[in-house]
């Protein structure tokens, strides 16, 4: 059995192993992938793995969607048998951020007395009717090994008593930034909609839309709409395959280009050519952070909260009038460096290393 086991399911958990299992390996530790299928499109799932050169996972659990709790219930019922089935159980076993693949991964190891390590820990929304909240907190709470992001996420632990294995490694999301938009080089990414190719336009926001509180919610997503037709701003959206089939019975806006998925290099290439952001991802906040465009997130929360000085980022919800407003603003402070300096993969590797042996 290897030294640590780690779980990944959805994309940004991508992201992020193809930093840390790189560093890793350098630092002498052995480590296997399990992937539990959660994203399991193969524009959400497998181009990331070849883009990223991400480790072939030792298994696919193939769970795929499903309900809260019919899909937390699959992954943790089928990492624990994988784990059973093993000679012998590994020293650890890691998780990132706050999927259902995060909390399932977390409690079979909980349960089988393996000890879990979160990456992305402390974060806070401060929202229990986010169900990631849920699974952040929960997996908090039975975590041996924490990294924090920043030194708000080690306050937040030890505020909720958490202080032993916790550590302010900066954030791994930063090393794929720092890494992954140099590759590539200048040149434009191929846009396509189907089968049709998409020129760039020559000045663009970028778009993305996912969590089921604006895409589910008829009223929250024309609302964003209208504020993207009424901005008059060309709008370019990679459209999340659970979002494509809300589309058809939709009239979009002329200004809105929609895209297909696009895979990590891409993606950063979009948004280094873009003039700014609106987005109600997590990761897409601190990643136009980094690239010192302006965001505008489409919640009423963040977990960012550093992100939000000198109005780099803004929280403006699903209100038209909100977001038009936004569009109109700048930052009116200087950018300054967040999370720390992007060799955070480098610092868990460290400190693993001395964990576990």
């Amino acid at each position: 059995m290897k030294d640590i086991i780690t779980i990944v399911g959805a994309r940004p958990q991508f992201v992020k192993a193809a930093v840390v299992s790189k560093a890793l390996e350098q630092a002498g530790i052995s480590e296997e992938l399990i992937h539990t299928g959660q994203h399991y499109d193969a524009s959400m799932s497998k181009v990331f793995f070849d883009e990223l050169g991400i480790p072939a996972p030792a298994i696919n659990l193939e769970t795929g969607s499903g309900t809260h709790g019919k899909q937390t219930a699959a992954i943790l019922e089928k990492v624990e048998a994988w784990l059973l089935a093993q000679e012998k159980l590994p020293k650890a076993l890691m998780v990132y951020g706050d999927t259902n693949s995060t909390l399932a991964g977390a409690l079979a190891a909980a349960k089988l007395h393996i000890p879990v390590v979160h990456v992305e820990a402390g974060l806070r929304s401060f929202n229990r009717q986010m169900p990631e909240e849920i699974n952040r907190v929960m997996t908090d709470h039975i975590s041996e090994i924490l990294f924090c992001s920043s030194e708000t996420g080690v306050r937040q632990l030890a505020s909720e008593g958490i202080t032993k294995g916790v550590h302010n490694t900066g954030d791994v999301m930063y090393d794929a930034v720092r890494i992954f938009s140099q590759s590539g080089g200048d040149t434009p990414p191929e846009l396509f909609e189907g089968d049709e190719r998409i020129t760039l336009p020559r000045k663009f926001h970028l778009f993305t839309l996912h969590r089921p509180s604006n895409t589910d919610s008829p009223e929250n997503l024309s609302s964003i709409l209208q504020a993207v037709g009424k901005s008059g701003k060309s709008v370019v959206w990679p459209v999340h395959p659970r979002v494509r089939e809300r589309l058809d019975a939709i009239t979009l806006p002329e200004n809105l280009i929609c895209v297909q998925p696009q895979p990590y290099i891409s993606l950063l290439k979009l948004l280094g050519s873009c003039e700014g952001v609106l987005t109600d991802s997590g990761g897409l906040q601190k990643e136009a952070y980094w690239l010192k465009k302006p965001c505008i997130t489409l919640r009423e929360e963040t977990e960012w909260t550093e992100t939000l000085e000198g109005g780099w980022n803004q929280l403006v919800g699903a209100d038209t009038f909100n977001i038009l407003a936004a569009l109109d603003k700048s930052p009116d402070s200087e950018w300054k460096p967040l999370y720390g300096d992007g060799h955070a993969a480098e610092n868990i590797a460290r400190i693993l290393s001395d964990f576990l042996h």
